[in-house]
């Protein structure tokens, strides 16, 4: 299928169309059309005229656009879903259920619109001020520019346009130049249920357009889930303005011996290698007390052995093409640099194009980027510990972190490692990629800004106005 375009005029001399291509068998999908910084003022013209008309929606209006789109993503959720597989290398299973959360985040955001207007202040609470009453509004910030990833191509995108729409701001949308017809595809939808088409602006281009963009001082945030690298690009151009960057993690999962250590490995399987292991909470190095070390490694390796690597289309497919070739090189390479290292493959460690089987290593140095930076790939490091402070400082070490996990009987002791885990979330008893559309989400220590989650991303994208009146 192909979106519909929604394209701006383009400064002569365009640039050349994108094709898109099939991550697992190149074959070509279609094509968009690119901006370039020259392009900036007609894209930014068309923003004002979105946010006027986004500012005059009510908030009834909005909760209907939103509920609307959300009950039409539901019907046409099977187009949807082949569509990431084609575009982003999903299984079918996952993409349908990719799928079905974004249905869930528009319409909490359709909620979001009509019940989060504000709240009561107390002004007579204080003295000299007994004959004053008001109140605050959340009001919308303006023109939101929303960088958008390839790994969750539908609801990521409906986690930054959904909020921004509840709370009446307007978007211009540039989503990954790897999954452009999926983020066209809801916005299409958005469309067919009200949405006034000025008002998210869809951008494709390199680099340069995006830093152009970042520069306009008339954009109020940047809403940006990527890279560490392009996040610092990105606050270091972007001046006095609201900034939400979602950067990616290298979470850690505890694994003490008194944990089922049975559900423990399916949730860490499950955990590692969802969508090719390119999530950003994915499992990437599992600690293991040493006394249940051997028992869990056997049983993981095992289990990771039977997962099936081929045609995301097939129904028993469990892990399918990582976004291209170049990203299954780069993972190859760095688990030879582990391996050369010292780190043993247990299982695993085969490409075939953009295909990269699931992979588990053992005895991998310290000092490797596998184990201090984000994989972001079908890869996992075990590690045996002794302590429980040992557990707690390896977890730690690195200066980034989005969700952590820990297995345990012990409650108390999943309480007192919760507390000291530095991150955005921990799961007990649970895998760390675990994740609903409610809850606030985002990372801890360097480079964490703002929360994602409807209700969180709409406070983001919003700013009181009081309202107070004397007499």
């Amino acid at each position: 299928m192909s979106a519909t375009v929604i394209s701006l005029p383009l400064a002569a001399p365009p640039a050349p169309p994108l094709v898109v291509r099939n991550p697992y068998d190149q074959s070509r999908i279609g094509t968009v059309e690119q901006s370039t910084a020259s392009d900036v003022e007609r894209i930014m013209a068309r923003a004002r005229s979105g946010f006027s008309s986004s500012r005059a929606l009510s908030r009834f209006s909005r909760h209907e656009i939103l509920d609307r789109a959300s009950r039409l993503l539901d019907e046409r959720s099977e187009q949807a879903a082949r569509l990431i597989v084609r575009e982003a290398g999903k299984t079918i299973g996952q993409a349908r259920k990719e799928v079905r959360r974004a249905t869930m985040t528009l319409s909490l955001s359709a909620e979001a619109a009509r019940s989060t207007p504000g709240e009561m202040i107390a002004f007579d609470a204080f003295e000299g001020s007994e004959n004053r009453r008001g109140w605050f509004t959340r009001e919308p910030l303006g023109i939101i520019l929303a960088i958008t990833p390839y790994n969750d191509a539908l609801n990521l995108v409906a986690h930054k346009i959904g909020p921004a729409l509840a709370a009446g701001n307007a978007v211009v949308l540039k989503p990954s130049q790897l999954t452009p017809l999926t983020a066209r595809f809801l916005i299409d939808l958005l469309i067919d249920a009200g949405l006034p088409e000025e008002i998210v602006t869809v951008v494709h281009g390199d680099r340069d357009l995006a830093r152009a963009l970042v520069e306009v001082r008339e954009i109020r945030m940047v809403s940006f889930t990527g890279g560490f690298t392009t996040g610092e690009a990105i606050a270091r151009a972007a001046g006095v303005k609201r900034l939400a960057m979602e950067l990616g993690g290298n979470s850690p999962v505890i694994v003490f011996a008194d944990a089922d250590i049975d559900a423990a490995v399916e949730a860490c399987v499950s955990g590692a290698f969802w969508a090719a292991g390119q999530n950003c909470v994915g499992t990437q190095r599992i600690l293991i007390e040493r006394n249940a070390y051997e028992r869990f490694r056997d049983r993981f390796a095992a289990r990771t052995a039977l997962l099936v690597a081929g045609d995301p289309f097939e129904e028993s497919t469990d892990v399918g093409p990582m976004i291209s070739a170049e990203a299954a090189e780069r993972v190859e390479a760095l688990v030879d640099d582990a391996i050369a290292a010292g780190g043993r493959a247990l299982t695993g460690h085969r490409r075939e194009g953009s295909l990269y089987w699931p992979t588990v290593l053992e005895s991998v140095a310290r000092s490797c980027e596998l184990w201090s930076d984000e994989a972001f790939a079908p890869v996992v490091v075990l590690a045996p510990f002794d302590t429980e402070d040992e557990a707690v400082e390896q977890a730690n070490e690195t200066e980034y972190a989005l969700h952590t996990a820990t297995f345990t009987a012990d409650l108390a002791r999943a309480m007192r490692v919760s507390e000291r885990l530095e991150c955005g979330g921990v799961m007990i008893n649970d895998s760390s990629d675990y994740r609903i559309d409610s809850m606030p989400f985002g990372g801890a220590k360097y480079g964490s800004m703002g929360r994602e989650g409807v209700r969180f991303a709409y406070e983001e994208m919003t700013q009181p106005k009081v309202v107070c009146v004397n007499g």
